[in-house]
């Protein structure tokens, strides 16, 4: 909320001061309530003020959406619409791709191959990382030239965080694939266990303040949530790496943090 310099002047001479509202209408639901709530808040103190001085009093606010003045929803939907897909597909696939091997009989082939793990663990992951590039792809087309939603940032950032994103996103897979021991389970854990966590609390579906602190809490550690926030700065709000940080530092955590697990895993079952 914004004052002029001459706001009380104006008020006290002229009876009418105006005010201005700037709103981040990257999400158009929270942006109009919470507008909706200044100007009534303002509307009660002019209610007020012309019961106290018995004058005719009229102080106007000037509403501006910053991002997404035509409140469109498509600017909210992208982002999460982004970080849902890249999340299931990345880790369905790649759950079931070690474990499959052990259900067919073929896992004893890899066991007594002098292949390292690490290259197991990449040659199941670098196909599902180039589909899932495709998908990228694919949804920031769709995006730009149907929903007309432009990258308003850098687009090699967007896709160098994406990548991150993605590798994140394999990594859980893989982890879920060397933690399991049928296809069935892997399947219903990664999705299950992906679908509704991603979609609860990323945020694009319900702002996460509005939630209770320990739900606020385990939202943290959902990949999705920092990728979604990474996305909106970058293609919404045109911001750069400095803004994003500190969010980038945390999907490079996981990352690291699950992709260790994973080899550690699939080194128990090699001894």
């Amino acid at each position: 909320v914004i004052f002029p310099n001459n706001f009380g002047s104006d008020l006290q001479h002229l009876k009418k001061a105006q005010i201005q509202i700037l709103a981040d209408a990257s999400d158009p639901n929270t942006a109009t309530t919470l507008t909706s709530y200044v100007s009534n808040i303002v509307a009660d103190y002019q209610k007020e003020q012309q019961a106290l001085l018995a004058l005719p009093l009229s102080i106007t606010p000037q509403v501006r959406m910053l991002y997404n003045p035509q409140l469109k929803g498509a600017p909210n939907f992208v982002p999460g619409v982004m970080a849902l897909v890249l999340m299931l597909v990345c880790v369905m696939m790649t759950s079931i791709s070690i474990v499959r091997e052990k259900e067919l009989g073929t896992m004893e082939i890899l066991l007594v191959s002098p292949f390292k793990p690490i290259f197991v663990i990449l040659s199941k992951a670098i196909p599902y990382l180039i589909l899932s590039l495709v998908n990228l792809t694919v949804i920031l087309l769709l995006s730009r030239f149907v929903l007309e939603v432009p990258v308003n940032g850098s687009v090699f950032l967007l896709v160098a965080i994406s990548t991150l994103f993605i590798i994140t996103a394999l990594s859980l897979g893989l982890l879920i694939s060397t933690s399991t021991a049928s296809q069935q389970t892997a399947m219903l854990l990664s999705l299950m266990g992906m679908l509704l966590p991603t979609m609860l609390f990323t945020g694009f579906m319900f702002p996460i303040e509005n939630m209770p602190l320990p739900l606020q809490i385990i939202s943290n550690i959902v990949p999705a949530k920092w990728y979604y926030i990474i996305v909106k700065a970058i293609m919404i709000k045109g911001l750069g790496f400095s803004a994003i940080w500190k969010e980038t530092l945390i999907l490079l955590g996981m990352t690291l943090f699950l992709l260790a697990l994973s080899l550690k895993k699939f080194n128990v079952r090699l001894g």
